[in-house]
């Protein structure tokens, strides 16, 4: 199992630094909405659709509307980053309320509309980071991976207080503290890189304890579906890292949030 991770690794690392950071435009539009395009096909297992080969007419459906937005200029526009704005709330109020709430999500049409209002601004996120530059993508790519490797530090060294039991046992109160306190430290040396000021620096450390704490519930709504659908991970696309999604779920929360915080605030 570690050799083929480490396989997977070699070749899946270079291959997203260069398509995140050495293409611009339509290269980078394409490169991205590829891998959502492949999120949406293990998103369409996760609601309920086992068969692999009607996996791909949601996939095609998503891949339509796209395109829509592509031509028309959407993946520009804002109003998709509030979209999932409202549906992280709502995907909030599911995961804390889990099981009690499964009635009101568990339906396959459900979990497809929840895949559209996560997947959909993901995409547009990427796309929006990615024209101021390269550096806002950078922040948020490093925001994740911080609060990742500050909760398992932390909550393996202090753990004591589940955060969300239900949904995923290994997750504590204790972890989210260690990974607000990276990512408020890679925001203080974002702030002074960038020379934002004092005031500049407050708003991105504001943005950035949001984000953090948006990226734990990217991670808990995947658990969530997971854990509902009974299995361990999203697909075997990526060998010995599971699947695409298992290795974006946080970034499907937090993208399209700083994304628009980043417009408003910054």
């Amino acid at each position: 199992m570690l050799r083929q991770r480490i396989i997977t690794a070699a070749w899946l690392i270079p291959l997203a630094l260069f398509g995140l950071f050495g293409l611009e435009g339509e290269g980078f539009r394409l490169f991205t909405a590829a891998i959502v395009l492949l999120a949406a096909w293990e998103w369409a297992n996760l609601a309920g659709i086992a068969s692999p080969g009607r996996r791909l007419l949601p996939v095609a459906g998503l891949a339509v509307l796209m395109a829509v937005c592509w031509v028309t200029g959407v993946v520009s526009a804002t109003w998709p980053l509030w979209l999932g704005a409202l549906g992280w709330l709502v995907n909030l109020y599911w995961v804390t309320g889990y099981p009690a709430r499964l009635a009101q999500w568990q339906s396959t049409a459900m979990r497809l509309a929840m895949g559209l209002w996560v997947l959909l601004p993901t995409w547009v996120g990427f796309s929006v980071l990615r024209e101021g530059g390269a550096v806002w993508l950078l922040f948020v790519l490093l925001l994740v991976w911080g609060a990742d490797i500050g909760a398992y530090f932390v909550g393996r060294a202090l753990g004591r207080h589940k955060l969300a039991p239900s949904v995923s046992p290994g997750k504590t109160w204790e972890g989210v503290a260690g990974g607000l306190a990276v990512t408020a430290l890679l925001a203080i040396g974002f702030a002074t890189w960038q020379g934002l000021g004092v005031a500049g620096g407050l708003m991105l450390l504001l943005a950035t304890a949001v984000v953090t704490q948006a990226s734990v519930l990217g991670d808990l709504l995947e658990s969530m579906l997971k854990r509902h659908r009974g299995i361990k991970d999203s697909s075997q696309l990526l060998p010995g890292h599971g699947g695409v999604l298992d290795r974006v779920d946080s970034l499907t929360a937090a993208v399209p949030l700083f994304a628009l915080l980043h417009g408003g605030l910054l």
